[in-house]
């Protein structure tokens, strides 16, 4: 059987109308950027914004142009870690969310190093 909505239709949607699920989503993307995916990341944190409020709201946030906010988070986006940083504090200031970052010694999958418990969460 056919989906009959979108997957990223339905992701968005639950983020416009789910806080919690957005500060899920925020969560992932800052795991997986420090984790070193950042594709992944910068593709979750796109759903993050796409679901609360939006690049022209996160471009009055920060005093940059939506379009240059697209960009850093599409699929050619390559922006600075001091970019994406003041992207994530403004997200983090608009959930009204703290984030903490923990470390853990254990085994990453392919690494003898690695975290045990999240590397990053956002609380309130």
């Amino acid at each position: 059987m056919a989906l009959t909505v979108d997957y990223k239709e339905t992701v968005h949607a639950r983020a416009r109308r789910d806080p919690e699920f957005r500060e899920a989503l925020l969560n992932e993307g800052v795991e997986c950027l420090l984790a070193g995916e950042v594709r992944v990341g910068r593709n979750v944190l796109r759903d993050c914004i796409i679901g609360g409020g939006g690049f022209e709201e996160l471009g009055a946030m920060t005093g940059r142009s939506p379009e240059s906010l697209m960009h850093m988070f599409g699929p050619e986006g390559d922006p600075r870690a001091s970019e994406l940083f003041d992207v994530i504090a403004c997200l983090l200031r608009h959930e009204g969310l703290v984030l903490q970052v923990s470390t853990a010694r254990g085994e990453l999958e392919g690494d003898d190093r690695a975290a045990t418990e999240p590397v990053a969460a956002a609380t309130q």
